[in-house]
């Protein structure tokens, strides 16, 4: 029954420290572009640098 006493209190820390956590990150903005980071993996950086580049140079 004493561990109690110190379970509670512990698990209560522990969740307003998660909460504290997720209103900081909500906050500062990392949920505001989900579908940007699982688009950005499916497309390839490399065909914009070969755009770049002289018609010459891509044979």
């Amino acid at each position: 029954m004493t561990a109690l006493l110190y379970l509670i209190p512990i698990a209560l820390f522990l969740g307003l420290v998660g909460l504290l956590a997720f209103l900081w990150a909500l906050r500062s903005g990392q949920f505001e572009d989900l579908d940007g980071a699982a688009q950005r993996i499916l497309f390839d950086d490399d065909d914009d640098k070969r755009q770049d580049r002289d018609p010459e140079e891509r044979r």
